[in-house]
């Protein structure tokens, strides 16, 4: 019999959440209010399934979302998420099949974008997405950072302050928004991510009550929030090995950032501070005397971006030069391919269709690396992945599309 691809209904979920369980190795959920916790978190509409028989063997969810581009706008994005193929159905094309279908839906119904993050890196370039923003994670080894063990708070006038759940609920979104709009590669978060990440809602999975702890400058004004947890390692003659992990730190200014990681650094029994995912460039290091005593311990691609619209796409950035290239775009779904004219630079671009010779030519999934500004255009050439039609053109385009600082998503999605 064959495979039928479809969007689920809500008698259905029960049994694509059972095959979303089992495409990512957990235990079946199966409690009543967990399921009805996902279920009030899926558009129907954007939750597809592949049943063989009944039986749900493939899942795929996808979700309205925005995404901060470079220069600060915001662009409608089609969040992908929540996507399995049971082990027992794989190499069928089910996963083609669910993406053909959302990907052609989110460009009618207007969204300029698409985007993921991939747990594996050979999947998704296929279906014209690219690696548009990394992360990396450092252990640091506190004794060895060089910070003053007597330290007792800012010395910038601000201070640090413990919170529970409910003050992060009540003071995280207006916090995060400002982070979100001058970070590119930030996507929003509604009010379920904050009760989800909180512990106020149920997911399923054992909820460890975290620490928080809010940076206030010295004009009272929140401008940064950890959360986190610790561990219970002692070692011989009862000298603590604990470990700080991070899950989330936030800020808005340089000295919050700098007062919560000394803060962290500064707990006792703490020997160790996982940091969690931070941009590749974080500037963590070097608030420590030491810069060598954060370690790195995972640098990986993370957002994955795919341009579902070209023209709305490069108009809504800005460039860091001025500058003109003609961008050949190749893309099989046909989705965002065509050859463009892009007129840029800080102020923002025009772009348009045009006939004219092509400067650089190239698939979607590599415009989807570059848009955010991490890739390098020469890198590109230089591994084959774009051809340069006219002499210089790849150093133009690299001036345009680069970005002092490396963007960053700060959640999983």
């Amino acid at each position: 019999m064959s495979l039928e691809v479809r969007t689920v209904t809500e008698s259905e979920f029960p049994d694509w959440s059972r095959a979303l369980d089992t495409g990512f190795l957990n235990p079946p959920v199966g409690v009543d209010e967990v399921i009805a916790e996902r279920l009030a978190r899926a558009d129907l509409d954007r939750t597809r399934g592949a049943f063989d028989q009944g039986r749900c063997v493939a899942t795929f969810r996808s979700f309205a979302q925005e995404l901060t581009v470079v220069g600060g706008a915001v662009l409608p994005a089609d969040a992908v998420t929540n996507v399995s193929v049971s082990p027992t159905h794989r190499r069928r094309g089910l996963l083609g099949r669910m993406m053909a279908a959302d990907l052609t839906a989110a460009k009618e119904r207007g969204d300029a974008v698409a985007t993921l993050i991939s747990a594996e890196y050979p999947i998704y370039g296929r279906y014209g997405f690219g690696p548009a923003a990394g992360v990396a994670e450092w252990a640091i080894d506190v004794p060895r950072t060089g910070l003053d063990p007597r330290w007792s708070g800012p010395v910038d006038g601000g201070r640090i302050d413990l919170a529970d759940a409910a003050d992060v609920r009540k003071l995280g979104p207006e916090l995060y928004e400002r982070l979100r709009l001058r970070q590119p590669g930030a996507t929003d978060r509604d009010e379920r991510w904050w009760q989800i990440n909180t512990g106020e809602a149920p997911t399923g999975r054992p909820w460890v009550e975290p620490f928080h702890a809010v940076y206030r400058s010295a004009s009272g004004e929140v401008e940064g929030l950890a959360t986190y947890t610790a561990d219970d390692q002692w070692g011989d003659g009862k000298q603590p090995k604990n470990t700080a992990s991070v899950r989330k730190l936030i800020a808005v200014s340089p000295r919050a950032e700098r007062a919560l990681w000394q803060f962290l650094c500064s707990i006792d029994w703490i020997t160790t501070v996982r940091t969690g995912f931070r941009a590749p460039d974080d500037l963590l290091p070097h608030f420590l005397p030491d810069p060598r005593a954060a370690r790195i311990v995972t640098q990986a691609d993370f957002l994955w971006v795919r341009i579902l619209d070209a023209v709305r796409a490069l108009e809504a950035r800005t460039y860091a030069v001025p500058g003109t290239v003609v961008l050949d775009i190749h893309d099989r779904a046909e989705l965002a391919g065509g050859r463009f004219r892009l007129e840029a630079g800080p102020d923002g671009a025009s772009c348009v269709t045009t006939t004219e010779s092509p400067d650089l030519v190239l698939d979607v999934r590599e415009l989807g690396a570059l848009y955010l500004g991490d890739e390098s255009v020469l890198r590109l050439v230089a591994l084959g992945a774009v051809s340069e039609e006219r002499p210089g053109a790849a150093a133009v385009a690299e001036r345009l599309f680069r970005t002092p600082r490396r963007p960053w998503c700060p959640d999983v999605f």
